[in-house]
């Protein structure tokens, strides 16, 4: 008898077979399957973090070329490269050390 209730709720068109076969189809494509549409959605934000990604890392390897290109040409600009990395001096010369905020927390973060 709870059966025959059940049934009787059902609305007609539920009860037709080639409905209920594309509703179970749509219903395994969009959850079931490997390649269903919540996985197709987070490979879609992934594909696009990479992108951006590598765009920046293509742009900071042409950045870097450049850079190099002028350290190997140009004798001025390799003083100077050494001297703000390295702190490089001369042999007259005194070195004063001048450390904005930011520079010296990320300074105090490394000692600890």
């Amino acid at each position: 008898m709870i059966k025959l209730k059940f049934i009787e709720h059902i609305p007609p068109y539920l009860k037709n077979k080639y409905i209920l076969s594309v509703l179970i189809f749509v219903v395994w494509i969009l959850f079931l399957d490997s390649n269903n549409l919540v996985s197709r959605v987070k490979e879609i934000k992934s594909l696009r973090k990479l992108r951006y990604e590598k765009e920046y890392y293509v742009q900071r390897i042409e950045e870097d070329k450049r850079k190099l290109y002028e350290l190997k040409t140009d004798d001025q600009t390799l003083e100077k490269f050494a001297r703000e990395q390295y702190r490089m001096k001369k042999q007259d010369e005194d070195l004063y050390i001048i450390l904005t905020p930011q520079e010296n927390r990320r300074k105090t973060r490394e000692l600890n």
